[in-house]
């Protein structure tokens, strides 16, 4: 995922003279500007539409064949995405490109959805918050390793850019080679499938001959809570009075995870760059250095997120940004008014303030809230609702952003402000800590704060009854 969205960058140019050498060739005429332009933010933005689609197919395979299952299974897409780009040059068929983009997406949103689920179930109570972490670690690394590989002394040469389409194979295969070895998610093999033969077997290999008990027995008292219910539909989860807080969380946390402005500041990114004096051909490695930025807080994340808390380092993520967001404005502005080399530098350090800030927080701790706030029959479904909110709102961000830019220049943080504050107070207001609490007593503590909330004194089945999305 975290690849897929870096690689496309570094060989815009060249991918664009192969469009118009083949349009030449093929129509004896060269491609209008405009006919360039559709097609290039075509092959950019039709992954965001495999992504949506993937999310909206992934719980629903994670509940047939198994995470596990979903995963392998999920990696002929980018096998077969890889191979199309890789073709596109040789055959002289751009509309490949456009093909195997969308192909990239559509893994992409099945792996978003269904590899934190994964993840969240094999994990024990306490490492959980690490292990979900791993997500945002390795797509801050994946976007950072397709910054390095799109250089120009690597594969950023232009003889070279359909092997640099093609290398987003290398994961596929990685992962068809490692995966086999580890067990299916024990809570799906007894809560969904019954099997307590295997079950105790994954949880011996994945926890050990001591620990498994302990988790088995987790594992039972939320087999038990469930008896008798099915899986749950996305559209199900609006239906269930009891769930309507998580799901408004989970919507208004993933939508916020786009809009928040940090894909603002990386469209900003170059042009602060420019403005600090650093050279054209040097701007590819300041690039890096954001995507480094970014790698190093998601990590810093991980090693924080069991000791301080979910609700801590979300909060924090976003009113660092929020303060971000004003000092950047603030800086835009004296770029405009005063002509003063120290300006720019400013500038930049609230680019890479910022990115630090999202990793921080709402980068990595936005999934693993996701798994904590379901129980096993409503989480692939929630995660089939995350991840298309997710996806919709990374097209709508794509698509308006620009038109926000041209109107309100650099007052467009502004509005990122205003969502970022928004965030920090629905989270105060609503969202529990989750931080070493099992998923029954995460959703229990859930409703009874809610209950808290709306004075109601009804069963735990009535809790929410009074209220309203």
């Amino acid at each position: 995922y975290g690849y897929n969205i870096s690689v496309i960058n570094a060989p815009t140019a060249y991918v664009q003279d192969f469009i118009n050498q083949t349009w030449s060739e093929r129509y004896q005429t060269q491609i209008s500007d405009d006919g360039l332009t559709l097609l290039w933010s075509t092959i950019v933005s039709i992954f965001t539409l495999g992504g949506l689609i993937g999310a909206l197919i992934g719980g629903t395979l994670s509940v047939r064949v198994g995470r596990k299952g979903t995963l392998l299974t999920n990696n002929i897409f980018a096998l077969l995405a890889a191979l199309l780009m890789g073709l596109s040059y040789p055959t002289g068929l751009f509309e490949l490109l456009i093909i195997g983009r969308f192909i990239s997406g559509l893994n992409a949103g099945i792996a978003i959805c269904v590899q934190p689920l994964y993840l969240g179930e094999i994990a024990p109570t306490s490492l959980r918050g690490a292990m979900g972490m791993g997500t945002s670690i390795f797509i801050t690394g994946g976007i950072f390793t397709g910054q390095v590989i799109g250089l120009r002394e690597l594969l950023g040469k232009e003889e070279y850019w359909p092997i640099l389409l093609s290398t987003t194979c290398i994961p596929a295969f990685l992962q068809l080679l490692i995966l086999p070895w580890f067990p299916e998610s024990p809570r799906y093999l007894l809560i969904d499938k019954g099997d307590e033969e295997g079950c105790k077997k994954a949880l011996k290999q994945l926890h050990g001959i001591a620990d498994c008990d302990s988790e088995q027995e987790d594992i039972e008292k939320e087999r038990n809570s469930l008896s008798g219910l099915q899986a749950k539909k996305p559209w199900e989860l609006f239906a269930d009075r009891s769930l309507r807080w998580q799901v408004l969380t989970i919507m208004v946390l993933n939508a916020a995870q786009q809009l928040n402005g940090i894909n603002a500041i990386y469209f900003y990114a170059g042009y602060v760059f420019k403005q600090s004096g650093i050279p054209s051909d040097k701007i590819p490695y300041a690039t890096v250095g954001t995507g480094a930025c970014e790698c190093i807080t998601a990590l810093t994340c991980g090693m924080l997120i069991d000791r301080l808390g979910r609700k801590v380092l979300i909060m924090g993520g976003y009113t660092l940004m929020a303060i971000c967001c004003v000092l950047f404005t603030l800086t835009l502005t004296f770029q405009v008014i005063i002509v003063s080399p120290v300006v720019p530098y400013l500038s930049m350090v609230c680019v890479f303030a910022f990115i630090l800030s999202f990793g921080l927080g709402p980068g990595g701790v936005t999934n693993i809230l996701t798994t904590e706030l379901f129980t096993q029959n409503s989480r692939p479904a929630a995660y089939m609702l995350a991840g298309s909110v997710n996806w919709s709102s990374f097209f709508f961000i794509g698509l308006v952003f620009p038109f926000i830019v041209l109107g309100l220049k650099q007052y467009c943080f502004l509005v990122f402000l205003v969502i970022c504050c928004l965030v920090i107070i629905y989270i105060f207001l609503v969202v529990p800590e989750t931080k070493n609490k099992t998923f029954l007593e995460i959703q229990n503590e859930f409703q009874s704060s809610k209950k808290r909330q709306i004075g109601c004194s009804d069963g735990a089945g009535t809790i929410l009854l009074s209220t309203s999305i």
